[in-house]
């Protein structure tokens, strides 16, 4: 391998008259390489040595892939176009030259890159202070060259001119914004999340069609994927410029991504096989493995790329996913910060309690303070705000007062990133208990259309629809979130049974309220009591009444306003109160309500 430079006092062979020199070069070349947030291992030092070296020698024209492969890689003299080992480290190196300067290197005076479509490096001044560092290189230069007196005078009066200027503005903006720290933290970078690697899935078939097969799935995969705004899914140019068989280690060594996933697709006859991993880039441990079969004959392709992908999407990507799951159970070491709330959000989400209101609440809104253009955070934020109405948790404000800090926190959300699904969820739930019944709809029509994989907005917007009247819609979406993900919030269960309960299904109904057991959210009571007294279970209902009440003395007096906030249709109300009263509850006469209920609502979560 050459690394040699040219021998001092020959004829410098790099063209450099208006750009950096070789020494500065080659100072560069260092700095980039020895820096932490350049690949430490593998060849990306190897690769960028060869070509800055062999171009300042002033042999650029010849740098071709052959010459890198056996000078980098040590590929024998019979090396061919087929082997891709020099276009995929190619991509690799670009990527990690692009993430040096967005971090480390982002005021270092000389920017080295390397232009798709070749392997010759160029080298740019970064910016017109580092040109500065050439002034005594332009003053040996011929007269003629050099810039006159008036002319740099000139020069020196425009940049004053404009320094000037800029001061004056840079005044006017810090005199406009609130705090010295809000400027700070407006600058935050986002706050870091379980970063996911797709590599292609390998064609384990033979022919055209399997590879056909393996490239649409991958495809598809990174259309759902970077969907779940929970996680950071590496994009398709990463993808593709992976092997399928590439190692986890060497995720974790360019990426710093905690998981990789991949698979293999197999043909035979009218039988198709995808195979998916996910695996831990920390020791390359299998966390999670699926095989899906389908049948060729039974569906045309796109059908069939869309339904795999899609469950694999959900079970490790969706909120209650095998990666949420096994960062909860086992945090990575990385300080992830803000992510940690996004974990504690759907902690609360399946617990339902006061106490677990009051942890999330105080973490996300210090997730914001950091980070305030983290638009999942604003989302959880509303949804946490809302509770401290409807569920009584930890109020801080009267009650119109709440909704319009829910619903301010969740515009935030969409205006941030209008394709966040739980920006989107947020705000048809707050426009919901804003009873805005058509938009809240609207909004959740547009979520499900974002991202119809994720079983949290599934849920929610099945509670919505199914409050809202149309039962058997919402029951039918949570029936598929719960199919889903099995193990997903116990509220997807408890609002299923009130559901049943509603449509005259009342073995499903006792069956979805035995399943959903959130013993501290009190409003789970109330539903079961009026299920457990339609089945004739009077002391399950008499025991479950009481504990509601304990929790909520307040509900049932207020049953008029209570029932108006969440929407309930006057049929669907009268019904819940004859229940409620079968149950041995004390409720106030339906017809004093009758003039002032005028709503639609829940007597479940969400």
């Amino acid at each position: 391998m050459l690394t040699s430079m040219p021998p001092e006092g020959s004829a410098a062979p790099f063209p450099s008259e208006s750009g950096p020199q070789a020494h500065d070069i080659t100072r560069q070349l260092e700095r980039v390489i020895s820096s932490p947030e350049f690949p430490g291992v593998g060849r990306a030092a190897a690769f960028l040595r060869y070509v800055v070296s062999e171009t300042l020698a002033g042999r650029g024209n010849r740098i071709k892939a052959y010459s890198i492969a056996i000078e980098v890689f040590g590929r024998d003299t019979g090396f061919t176009q087929d082997d891709p080992v020099v276009r995929i480290e190619a991509g690799r190196l670009r990527r990690s030259l692009e993430r040096y300067y967005l971090v480390a290197g982002q005021h270092d005076p000389i920017r080295i890159d390397i232009p798709k479509g070749g392997y010759v490096p160029t080298f740019t001044w970064s910016c017109p202070a580092s040109a500065d560092t050439r002034n005594e290189d332009v003053e040996a230069l011929p007269s003629p060259a050099r810039p006159g007196r008036w002319e740099r005078a000139r020069q020196v009066l425009l940049l004053g001119a404009i320094a000037v200027t800029m001061l004056a503005l840079s005044l006017y903006w810090l005199a406009a914004l609130p705090t010295a720290s809000s400027l700070q933290r407006a600058a935050s970078p986002s706050p870091d999340r379980p970063a996911l690697v797709v590599a292609p899935f390998a064609n384990l078939g033979e022919g055209p069609e399997a590879q056909l097969y393996s490239a649409g799935l991958t495809e598809e995969l990174m259309t759902v994927l970077p969907r779940f705004k929970e996680i950071k899914v590496f994009g398709r140019e990463t993808s593709r410029s992976l092997p399928a068989d590439v190692r986890a280690s060497e995720i974790r060594a360019e990426f710093g991504a905690r998981y990789l996933l991949t698979g293999g697709v197999r043909t035979s006859g009218q039988r198709l096989r995808v195979t998916a991993r996910l695996l831990d880039t920390s020791d390359g441990e299998i966390l999670w493995s699926e095989n899906y079969d389908k049948d060729l004959a039974s569906g045309d392709l796109f059908a069939i790329q869309t339904d795999v992908a899609r469950k694999v999407a959900t079970a490790i990507a969706q909120p209650y996913g095998v990666m949420a799951q096994l960062d909860a159970a086992s945090p990575p070491p990385d300080d992830l910060g803000a992510y940690e709330c996004t974990l504690r959000f759907y902690a609360y989400r399946s617990e339902l309690s006061a106490e677990a209101h009051s942890r999330v609440r105080s973490c996300l809104e210090s997730a914001i303070a950091r980070f305030p253009n983290y638009a999942t955070a604003w989302a959880m934020l509303s949804i946490v705000y809302l509770d401290e109405d409807r569920y009584r948790f930890n109020s801080t404000r009267n009650k119109e007062a709440t909704i319009e800090h829910a619903l301010g926190a969740a515009r935030r959300a969409t205006q941030l990133d209008p394709s966040n699904t739980r920006g989107l969820q947020a705000l048809m739930t707050t426009l919901f208990f804003d009873r805005q019944l058509p938009e809240s709809l609207r909004v959740g029509e547009q979520a499900l259309a974002t991202n119809p994989n994720d079983t949290e907005l599934m849920g929610e917007f099945g509670t919505r629809l199914a409050m809202g009247g149309q039962w058997r819609r919402g029951a039918a979406l949570l029936d598929e979130a719960i199919a889903l993900n099995p193990g997903g919030g116990g509220f997807y269960h408890g609002t299923r049974a009130l559901a049943a309960y509603m449509l005259h299904d009342n073995h499903t109904a006792l069956l979805q309220i035995r399943q959903a057991n959130m013993q501290k959210f009190p409003l789970f009571h109330v539903v079961a009591a009026i299920i457990y007294a339609e089945a004739g279970m009077m002391e399950d209902a008499r025991r479950e009444g009481e504990v509601f009440v304990a929790m909520r003395p307040d509900f049932l007096p207020n049953i008029a306003t209570e029932l108006a906030i969440r929407n309930i249709q006057p049929d669907d109300r009268d019904r819940l109160i004859r229940g409620l009263r079968k149950a041995g509850l004390t409720v106030p006469d339906p017809d004093k309500l009758a003039s002032s209920v005028t709503g639609i609502s829940e007597l479940q979560p969400r």
